[in-house]
Parts: C-alpha cells; structure tokens; sequence
C-alpha cells in the first residue's frame, strides 16, 4: 500500500465521524466541484454526500456542478476501491456504502471482510481486557466499603444492632467479592483465548500484502 492510501485511510475515521459539515460562502464560491468530488470518492462517500454539499452551498446562493463532482467522484472511487483500503476500512470498523463499481467490488469486499475479521477479534481482546479493568476497580471499592464498615464495627459508639445490620452487609460484600474475583479469573482465561485468535489470524496475514 502506498504512501498515500496509508495517510487517508488513517484519517478516514475521523472524516466519516466528523460527518457533513457544512460549507461556509468562500468554499462554496471557489469550490473546484471535480476536486470536491474527487475527495469525497476517495473516502467512500455515497452521492448523499453531493446533497449536503447542495444545501450548505443553497444557503449561500451558490449551486454546485454535479457533473464535475460526479466525475471527480467516480475517479475518487477508483483510488477508494482498492483491496489496501477495503482491508484499512474493515480493520478500523468502519462501514462500507455500497459504493464500488461490479468491476472493482468483489476483491473490495474481500479485502473489507478480512480488515473486518481482525477488528472483531481485537474488539474481543480490547472488551475482555475493558471488563477485567471495570470489575477489578469494582472489588477495590468493595474493599473500601468493608474496611468502612470493618471500622464502625469496633468502634465504641456503634450499637449491637448496627452491629448486627455491619455483620451482614460484611458477609454480603464478602460474597460480592468472591463473584468478582470468579469473573475476573474466567475473563483472564477468556482473553488468553481471544488473544491466541488474534495472533494465529494476524500470523495468517502475512502473506495478503495489506
């Protein structure tokens, strides 16, 4: 992949969250409709995109050339069709539109479900490690609650019957431990597998050339 597909796919995530921001009056006014389109077909945007452009740009009383985008545009695709980005745009977890050509789709959409593949399966490492991170900081605020509670206990002023209501919320938290330190241990032994699945299919791709 050249140097060049490399820089714009990775900006394609953010271009694509960033959505459809409207066009200000100089951009519309000297807007080079090839060049926009050009642009546009190159980060796999659907003909949808050509409207937007079309409404931020009425505002100011300017009307784009849909020839000369829709020109650009195709050539834009041609760039955005390509194996190389069908892999970036599958492995970052974007989407694709539908907007290649039958000649040019079919090795896209391979290379896309591949890049797709290995975003699933780093997504299982990723959420693995996410919970195990959530429920380790859960058992550390367990542990504060019962050194609290461990406190007032013996302290001279607690009654026996907040004694009694201190012993049991101790056994429950107790217990809630025991639970998050079960579901820790499965999710580490969850995410030595996602891992291993992750290794052998990057392994895999060694010889696809992405």
């Amino acid at each position: 992949m050249n140097g060049k597909l490399k820089v714009i796919g990775a900006a394609l995530a953010t271009l694509v969250l960033s959505g459809c921001a409207s066009m200000s009056s100089d951009e519309c006014v000297t807007a080079d409709w090839n060049a926009v389109g050009y642009e546009d077909g190159v980060r796999g945007y659907t003909t949808e995109r050509f409207s937007n452009h079309r409404k931020a740009c009425a505002k100011h009383g300017v009307t784009p050339s849909f020839a000369d985008y829709k020109a650009g545009r195709e050539q834009g695709l041609v760039e955005y069709c390509q194996p190389g980005r069908g892999f970036d745009v599958g492995a970052s977890g974007g989407r694709y539109y539908g907007v290649c050509s039958v000649n040019l789709e079919p090795d896209f959409l391979d290379a896309y479900n591949v890049g797709h593949h290995l975003y699933v399966l780093r997504s299982n490492v990723n959420g693995a490690s996410s919970e195990i991170s959530s429920k380790e900081n859960e058992i550390q605020r367990v542990d504060e609650e019962i050194r609290e509670k461990e406190a007032l206990l013996i302290a001279r002023e607690t009654s026996i019957e907040e004694r009694v209501l201190l012993l049991a919320d101790l056994k429950d938290l107790s217990e809630r431990t025991g639970t998050l330190e079960a579901e820790i241990e499965h999710l580490y032994e969850e995410r030595a597998r996602h891992r291993v699945e992750l290794e052998n299919y990057q392994a895999s791709l060694v010889g696809y050339g992405y």
